[in-house]
């Protein structure tokens, strides 16, 4: 099953570049939304995680409900890479 991952980062988040890291390790590929570039994207943090730090990371399966991982969490990363 095909999955689409964003993570959204900044250029200071050490976490973020931990869950960048594990999904390299996993092999798994992503797409990242840097808010010190992309600041326009804080809006859309909020509505899909109902927060604005970072990382947090979006795993779409296609035929489920996105899973949302806010902060390091590999444990959560990995269930949500399995489903």
């Amino acid at each position: 099953m095909s999955k689409n991952i964003t993570v959204y980062t900044t250029n200071a988040c050490a976490y973020c570049l931990m869950v960048k890291k594990y999904l390299e390790s996993k092999g798994q590929e992503y797409k990242i939304v840097n808010l010190d570039e992309q600041p326009e994207q804080r809006e859309t943090l909020r509505k899909i995680s109902g927060v604005q730090t970072v990382p947090v990371t979006v795993i779409q399966n296609e035929s489920a409900e996105p899973s949302i991982t806010v902060g390091w969490n590999p444990s959560k990363l990995s269930a949500a890479l399995a489903a």
